[in-house]
C-alpha cells in the first residue's frame, strides 16, 4: 500500500510539505482545496507541481473543497462548483493525479415539530438531475485517463445520498473513500453500506478516534486499526494518514512502521 500525508496547516507552503513527506518516507501528498494555496488557479501552475513531485519523488492526490455542492438549487452556485471539478480534473491529468477525493453535500434541511426534512430528499428529482449532470461532466472531462473520484463518508449518509452514490458508482470513474475515524465517531453507521460496495473501495483516510474525537494519532484511540488496514490492503487502496499536526503525523508513521 502507498501511504500519504494530508495538507497540514503548520506547513506554510508545498515545499515544506514535500520536505516532510520525503523525511517520513511517504509516497504522496493530498492537496486540500479548502486551503487558499490550493485553489484552481494555483493548481493550474502545473509546471511547478510537476517539478516539485520529481525533485521529491512523490505524487499527489487532491481533496476537493468540502463545501462543494454540485446540486445546489442555485444554478449559478452549482455551475461554479462544476467548473471547479472540471478544471481540477484537467490539472489532475496534466500532473498524474490518480484520484480526487470528495464529500457528498447533504444540503439544507427544514426542522418541523416532529422531524427534519432534507430538501434534496423532498425534491429528489431535481437533486438526481444535478447528480446526473455531475457524472456526465466528470466522465467527459476525464475521458480514458483512469482518474477516479472517490466519495468519502463523513457523519452518516442520508438515504438520498446513498441513492446518488449508488448511481455514481455505476460509472467506473467513481469509487469510495473509507474514512475510518469518521466511521468511528458516528457509530459506524455507514460501514454496512461501504461493505456492500467493497469492490469500489479505492482510497482510505486513516486516523484514530476516541469517543467523538476524530483525527487522533494512530494507536491512541479505539478504532480497530488492524482490521481496517487489512481491508485497505485487500482492496489495494492507498491511505492518507489524516492527522492534523506534524507531531501526530510523525507519531502515526512511527506506529505504522512498528505495527505493519
Amino acid at each position: 500500500m502507498d501511504f500519504g500525508m494530508p495538507t497540514l496547516i503548520e506547513n506554510k507552503n508545498l515545499e515544506e510539505t514535500a520536505d516532510l513527506c520525503k523525511e517520513l518516507g511517504l509516497q504522496f501528498i493530498e492537496l486540500n482545496m479548502n486551503f487558499p494555496m490550493y485553489q484552481v488557479p494555483q493548481l493550474e501552475e502545473t509546471d511547478y507541481l510537476k517539478d516539485l513531485a520529481e525533485r521529491y519523488h512523490l505524487y499527489y492526490t487532491i481533496h476537493l473543497d468540502e463545501n462543494l455542492n454540485v446540486c445546489d438549487f442555485n444554478r449559478l452556485v452549482a455551475e461554479a462548483y462544476l467548473e471547479t471539478v472540471e478544471r481540477t480534473l484537467n490539472v489532475a491529468q496534466k500532473i498524474g493525479v490518480p484520484l480526487l477525493n470528495m464529500h457528498m453535500h447533504a444540503g439544507v434541511y427544514i426542522t418541523l415539530p416532529d422531524r427534519r426534512v432534507w430538501l434534496f430528499e423532498e425534491y429528489r428529482s431535481e437533486y438526481m438531475a444535478a447528480i446526473r449532470r455531475f457524472r456526465e461532466l466528470c466522465e467527459k472531462t476525464a475521458g480514458n485517463s483512469g482518474i477516479k473520484i472517490c466519495i468519502e463518508n463523513t457523519d452518516g449518509y442520508q438515504d438520498f445520498e446513498k441513492g446518488a452514490i449508488d448511481y455514481l458508482l455505476q460509472s467506473s470513474m467513481f469509487a469510495l473513500t473509507w474514512d475510518i475515524g469518521h466511521s468511528h465517531t458516528c457509530d459506524n453507521v455507514d460501514e454496512a453500506f461501504l461493505m456492500q460496495h467493497k469492490d469500489k473501495l479505492y482510497h482510505f483516510h486513516i486516523h484514530d478516534g476516541l469517543g467523538r474525537k476524530n483525527h487522533q494519532t494512530l494507536g491512541t484511540g479505539e478504532v480497530n486499526l488492524a482490521q481496517r488496514l487489512q481491508i485497505a490492503k485487500e482492496c489495494g487502496c492507498r491511505c492518507v494518514i489524516e492527522t492534523k499536526t506534524v507531531e501526530a503525523l510523525r507519531e502515526s508513521v512511527a506506529w505504522l512502521r512498528s505495527t505493519l
